[in-house]
């Protein structure tokens, strides 16, 4: 009867296994890399991409894998370790004391500059809508990173209205982070510098999108930028749905970028 006893308990040893092996493995398998220094991570979800105007209709639901993205706009600091990395040519603001100072975004790179440094940073750029889904923050439906509030004092813009470009205490860009983050902690999603995305553009593309992680039209010439900048006048163009066609060799003192990194 012993050995009965003792086979019995022997099998079902052997077939239940250790309840702390079965949790470690579940807990691995549900568990997301803490993000990389200096990135916020972005969770999956749904949301209305664009707007009801002009390139940015048709509104359309999109679902965004999770990613993560800097919690701030590369900065010339940034850059700068990037150039004495790999000898990569500086931008030509690299010496204009208004847009070169360390905590202040990098400006004056073209797209190829930007996917450049992505590289070697290990990351790539944002799809444009990665962009918006982490511009929005969890609000659904709203203009702005913030709501649906005025922009005046919540981002780096030039409101004309109220004095001009200075009239926010910035003649040009803005150190990373002078304002309130998003709720994803994500710093200066709209104003500062207009940011390069991955995709294409075509005004068309919206009409056409696919539903899940969509990543722009497969060809063409002019790339996207999202946000806004310092010089911006219109209020629309800090709007999450905004959206700027672009050259991609140009280099001008308001296009900057920030990175994204597939987890």
């Amino acid at each position: 009867m012993k050995y009965c006893y003792s086979l019995l308990l022997t099998v079902l040893v052997i077939s239940c296994g250790s309840p702390e092996q079965k949790d470690a493995s579940v807990t691995h398998e549900h568990t997301i890399p803490p993000p990389p220094d200096g990135m916020a991570f972005i969770p999956g979800g749904s949301f209305v991409m664009g707007s009801d105007t002009g390139d940015e209709a048709p509104t359309h639901r999109v679902w965004v894998d999770a990613f993560y993205l800097d919690k701030h706009e590369v900065t010339n600091q940034d850059y700068k370790e990037f150039i004495d990395s790999t000898g990569h040519p500086a931008p030509p603001f690299f010496k204009e004391r208004d847009l070169n100072q360390p905590d202040q975004p990098v400006v004056g790179v073209s797209y190829y500059d930007a996917v450049s440094y992505a590289h070697w940073a290990g990351k790539r750029l944002p799809t444009e809508a990665e962009w918006e889904y982490a511009a929005r923050g969890g609000l659904p439906g709203k203009k702005h990173p913030w709501g649906d509030d005025d922009p005046f004092t919540r981002c780096n813009y030039a409101p004309i209205h109220r004095g001009g470009k200075e009239a926010d205490g910035h003649a040009c860009s803005a150190p990373v982070g002078s304002y309130a983050p998003n709720g994803f902690v994500l710093y200066d999603m709209a104003g500062n510098v207009w940011e390069w995305c991955q995709d294409f553009y075509d005004s068309l593309y919206y009409r056409v999108s696919p539903d899940s992680n969509p990543s722009g039209p497969d060809s063409g010439y002019v790339r996207v930028l999202r946000g806004g900048s310092w010089l911006s006048i219109k209020p629309k163009h800090l709007t999450c749905s905004s959206r700027l066609e672009l050259r991609p060799f140009v280099k001008d003192r308001y296009y900057g970028f920030r990175c994204a990194k597939t987890p």
